[in-house]
C-alpha cells in the first residue's frame, strides 16, 4: 500500500507546486491516484494558509477530494492542525464531514484523548511514533493500541540511512501487533520508502515529505513522486 502525502506544513515559499486550498489538493489527489497511490493524506488549511481541524476548513477539504477519488483520505489530527489539546477533541467531536483516517502524533499531549475521540466517532486512527520521543513508550501502554489501523513509524530527516536508521522499523515491523507504515521526511523520504517495500510495510512519498524525485531532480507533483515510487523494482507492483 502506498500513501500519498498531498501538501503537509510546507510554506508558499517552498514550493508553488504544493497544493493548499481544496481544489488544488483535489485536483492533486486525483492525480496521485491515477498514478497507483492507494490512499491519500492532506492537511486541510485556512485561506490563510494556516493548519486547522474546524469543521469549515476541514469539510470543504474531504468533500472536494470525494468528488474527484474513491481511495480512503487520511488527515493528521495535531497539535500543528490545533495547538490546544481539548480544543483539538472538541474540533474532532465537532466534524461534520469525516476522514476515512486520522494521524495522531502519539507523543503530543492529548494523543490518547484525541485517539479516542476519533474512534467514538468512527473514524480509524493511524499512530504517528517518532523515534526520541515519549510516543513509542506511551504507545506501547496504552490502552488504544490495538484499536488503531496502523502504527506510522517516522524515520527523521536527521537520522540519514544505515544500520541504525533501519533498526527503528524493523523493531517495529516484528514487534507490533498492528499493521505498519514506514516513512522518511527529507533526505530519509526515498531510502526509507525502499526499507518499506523490503519490510513488507506500507510506504508513504509525496510533497508533504520530500520536494525531489529519487534522482535528486525536483518533483513536479506528487503523482510523479508515486510513479517513480511504483516504477521501483522493489515496490508493491514487483519485487525483486
Amino acid at each position: 500500500m502506498l500513501q500519498a502525502a498531498l501538501n503537509g506544513t510546507r510554506g508558499s515559499g517552498e514550493s508553488a507546486v504544493v497544493p493548499r486550498d481544496p481544489a488544488a489538493l483535489a485536483e492533486a489527489a486525483a492525480d496521485a491516484v491515477a498514478a497507483g497511490a492507494h490512499e491519500v493524506r492532506i492537511r486541510p488549511r485556512t485561506p490563510c494558509g494556516g493548519g486547522s481541524l474546524s469543521p469549515r476548513v476541514v469539510g470543504p477539504a474531504l468533500t472536494a477530494l470525494r468528488e474527484r477519488v474513491r481511495v480512503p483520505v487520511a488527515v493528521p489530527a495535531d497539535a500543528w492542525a490545533e495547538p490546544d489539546p481539548e480544543r483539538r477533541v472538541a474540533r474532532v467531536r465537532s466534524w461534520e464531514t469525516l476522514p476515512d483516517l486520522a494521524w495522531v502524533a502519539w507523543h503530543e499531549p492529548g494523543a490518547e484523548e484525541t485517539a479516542a475521540a476519533l474512534l467514538d466517532r468512527g473514524v480509524a486512527v493511524e499512530a504517528g511514533l517518532r523515534p526520541g520521543t515519549a510516543g513509542p513508550a506511551l504507545f506501547a501502554r496504552s490502552s488504544l493500541a490495538l484499536r488503531v489501523r496502523r502504527v506510522a513509524a517516522e524515520v527523521p530527516e536527521a537520522a540519514g540511512r544505515g544500520t541504525e536508521t533501519e533498526a527503528w522499523p524493523r523493531a517495529l515491523a516484528a514487534g507490533s501487533g498492528v499493521a505498519l507504515l514506514v516513512h522518511g521526511v527529507g533526505a530519509t523520504a526515498w531510502p526509507v520508502l525502499r526499507l518499506a517495500w523490503e519490510l513488507g510495510a506500507a510506504g508513504r512519498i509525496g510533497l508533504e515529505d520530500s520536494l525531489v524525485l529519487p534522482d535528486g531532480t525536483r518533483a513536479r507533483s506528487t503523482a510523479e513522486q508515486v510513479r517513480a515510487a511504483l516504477a521501483d523494482p522493489w515496490g508493491p507492483s514487483g519485487r525483486a
